[in-house]
């Protein structure tokens, strides 16, 4: 990881590999965080309520909460049912629940190449009180599931069984160790109310210390439009009001998740948890179905079309 190279899909016995993560730093019970941002991506705005390397693995063992099919016949299916069959999905929810309980833990800081941020977050909330962390664990099953049906194998970072975490350079890490052709990092905003709308969060092209994103800026910028194309498309959600030009898309240099990815990768914040419209879809399990289906949906576009140039 300290050179930071970009690791290009691979075949292994017929595997690709795919990471879709979703890293977890926010600035503790921050709702916006000030200008430079939080590690889930956000931007300015007010104080929302505390919600609450390595050597490198095969493919076949890889890194993280693994979930591979598992002979339940969805093996099966004909190869056109499932796009992704032989292909890895990492998959890493925000933050995670247990993090209000470590507030020493997940403060220290961790180097992201750039410079230093905390190790973790809680998240935001809604005003009602729904977490953050709560949403990305739901939505991650979700995605999970979509995915799972498309082929692909999928692991996660973390199953809200840990204590606090992992860190985001951990996080980065196990996407890393992946071989991964993609990740996503799965979030919800926390900026003031009246902001709504979801962005994806593109990795700035970095080369300092142990960030280099040279080579997956670009995979990445395609994975984010794929995936912003098909989020909008699935749950009516409309692009951010509140940052860019409103066209849903945001880059950054500042998040120890880009930064320290070697494989083309994205932050998705599917909407701002502060914001009465957009938290009754956020609370909304009908709604969250359809956010997973359209993840699923902009992933799969991005494997389709960068497999069309290998």
């Amino acid at each position: 990881m300290s050179n930071g190279c970009f690791v290009k899909r691979r075949r292994t016995g017929g595997r690709q590999v795919v990471a879709v993560l979703a890293a977890g730093a926010v600035c503790l019970g921050a709702a916006g965080c000030g200008a430079s941002g939080d590690e889930d991506g956000r931007k300015g705005g007010e104080r929302s309520p505390a919600a609450t390397a390595s050597p490198r693995p095969s493919k076949e063992t890889g890194a993280g909460r693994d979930d591979r099919d598992d002979g339940s016949g969805q093996g099966r299916s004909r190869p056109a049912d499932r796009p992704l069959r032989g292909m890895v999905v990492v998959v890493d929810p925000g933050h995670n629940p247990h993090n209000r309980d470590q507030p020493g833990a997940i403060s220290r800081p961790v180097d992201i190449g750039t410079g230093k941020k905390e190790c973790d977050t809680t998240g935001t909330a809604t005003n009602s009180g729904y977490p953050e962390a709560e949403f990305t664990l739901d939505l991650a099953h979700r995605v999970r599931t979509q995915l799972r049906e498309r082929g692909a194998t999928v692991r996660f970072t973390h199953d809200g069984d840990e204590p606090y975490g992992p860190c985001v350079d951990e996080r980065a890490e196990k996407g890393n160790q992946a071989q991964a052709d993609a990740a996503i990092s799965l979030h919800a905003d926390g900026a003031p109310s009246g902001s709504r709308g979801f962005h994806v969060i593109l990795p700035a092209s970095v080369h300092k210390g142990a960030a280099d994103t040279r080579k997956i800026a670009g995979p990445s910028r395609r994975l984010g439009k794929e995936l912003r194309d098909a989020f909008r498309e699935a749950t009516g959600e409309p692009p951010a009001n509140y940052l860019g030009d409103g066209n849903g898309l945001d880059t950054r240099d500042d998040l120890g998740g880009l930064n320290l990815s070697r494989v083309p990768k994205v932050f998705l914040e599917c909407g701002n948890m502060r914001d009465r419209r957009d938290a009754a879809h956020l609370t909304s399990a009908k709604w969250r179905e359809k956010a997973a289906r359209g993840v699923a949906d902009g992933i799969t576009a991005f494997l389709a079309a960068e497999g069309g140039k290998s």
